[in-house]
């Protein structure tokens, strides 16, 4: 994404500065795209609350204005972007960021979707005044960010053959690169899809690459020193080429009913996870006379994420494996700690902590430390519905962020 990548060499020497210990002046920064800035759960952030009150940080504000669904937020420019289930369908839902209440909504198609769990799950993508949206029912919209005008919108699943591992609805968010808007459509045609973010116009499709699109969003990565896409589907994980949409890798890598969480790198390392039994896998990827290759370096089913993302920091992941907070090295394999917590869920990092959002209700605030777990603060949310909470937490502009269904929750975390 040009706006994000140009930024993300900025951020990434802030984010060595604070592990080195130096002192950095307060920032606040926007969280435009899942995952924040950088796609990796990190904000940079600083001068937040290191604990909490009991019954949690103090709250600025609450709206019941997000729709139904399981979508988290995206934060830009003074607007809060979601994707929720209306009375009359699915809908890309803005809201002012001062007190969430709305400035626009555009349709995207019909709502509801899976039986269980009806809702969108993707989180719009804010880019260079526009909006970017994957609903339930694979239909990718591209709307302007001011008031909702809509630019064009697609279907991966009719126009591109998109094909899902299982029957849980389109999850991923799309990425944005430059003039490109990447997504999974899955699927015959191939897995992989390039966009042109000003036509909807297909630029290229891996049509080497033909597994069915699981639920994980695509990142940006260099290995050995090149640029590329991952992307981890229920079958496999590749490395892709943005101009071309070639493969440059593929490794097997066998996933069990729904592969969800986003994958992680350091050092050359792709580091993944999924739930149902099957653990977690470290993949080194080497280049050497032109030709690539991935070599499994070590797996694990004791440390296995559901859907609520992890976070690598300094040559570690951490994240919620089952009802428990884990460590592991990513290098070597060795799972530091694995301990109770408040329970599985999803995970945000900012500030030296991990904002914890368990799936039914509580949010912990946990000390970054690869060598012991420290639960500092928690509360339990407010006014919860009878749904999971999968919505990952938020943390923007000195607030964070709560989304449960159609409520909106917006806490002051920062340090006065």
């Amino acid at each position: 994404m040009r706006t994000l990548s140009s930024n993300f060499r900025i951020r990434l020497l802030t984010f060595c500065l604070i592990l080195g210990g130096f002192s950095l002046p307060a920032s606040a920064e926007d969280w435009p795209q899942w995952r924040g800035p950088g796609r990796d759960g990190r904000s940079l952030e600083t001068d937040l609350l290191k604990t909490w009150p009991e019954g949690g940080p103090p709250l600025a504000w609450k709206a019941r204005t997000a729709g139904a669904g399981f979508s988290s937020i995206s934060v830009s420019k003074g607007l809060i972007y979601t994707l929720g289930d209306l009375a009359d369908g699915c809908h890309v839902i803005a809201l002012k960021e001062a007190d969430g209440s709305p400035a626009w909504k555009s349709r995207t198609g019909e709502a509801g979707g899976h039986r269980g769990y009806p809702g969108p799950r993707s989180t719009p993508t804010v880019d260079g005044g526009q909006v970017f949206a994957l609903d339930q029912h694979s239909n990718l919209i591209c709307l302007n960010a001011a008031d909702g005008e809509k630019a064009w919108t697609t279907n991966l699943q009719d126009d591109f053959g998109g094909k899902m591992m299982s029957g849980w609805r389109w999850s991923e968010s799309p990425l944005v690169d430059g003039e490109s808007v990447i997504c999974t459509p899955g699927g015959a045609k191939g897995t992989v899809l390039a966009l042109s973010r000003k036509t909807g116009k297909k630029l290229w499709q891996t049509s080497e690459w033909t597994d069915p699109t699981g639920y994980s969003s695509v990142i940006i990565a260099t290995l050995n020193g090149t640029r590329q896409y991952l992307q981890l589907t229920g079958k496999s994980l590749a490395g892709i080429d943005p101009r071309s949409g070639k493969v440059l890798w593929r490794v097997e890598r066998v996933g069990k009913t729904a592969v969800i969480t986003t994958p992680v790198v350091h050092d050359n390392i792709v580091w993944v996870t999924s739930s149902y039994g099957v653990g977690c896998h470290a993949f080194q990827i080497d280049r050497k006379g032109g030709e690539w290759s991935a070599k499994e370096i070590h797996s694990s089913r004791k440390f296995a994420n559901h859907h609520g993302g992890v976070i690598e920091l300094n040559g570690h992941v951490f994240g919620s494996t089952g009802g428990s907070f884990a460590c592991m090295n990513i290098r070597s394999g060795e799972l530091i700690y694995r301990e109770r917590s408040a329970g599985k869920g999803a995970t945000t990092f900012a500030d030296g902590h991990f904002y914890l959002r368990s799936e039914n209700g509580p949010v912990a605030l946990i000390k970054a430390s690869s060598k012991e777990l420290k639960e500092i603060s928690s509360f339990d949310q407010p006014e919860r519905s009878e749904k999971k909470s999968w919505a990952h937490p938020v943390v923007a502009n000195g607030k964070l962020y709560l989304r449960d269904q159609d409520l909106l929750l917006c806490y002051d975390i920062s340090e006065k």
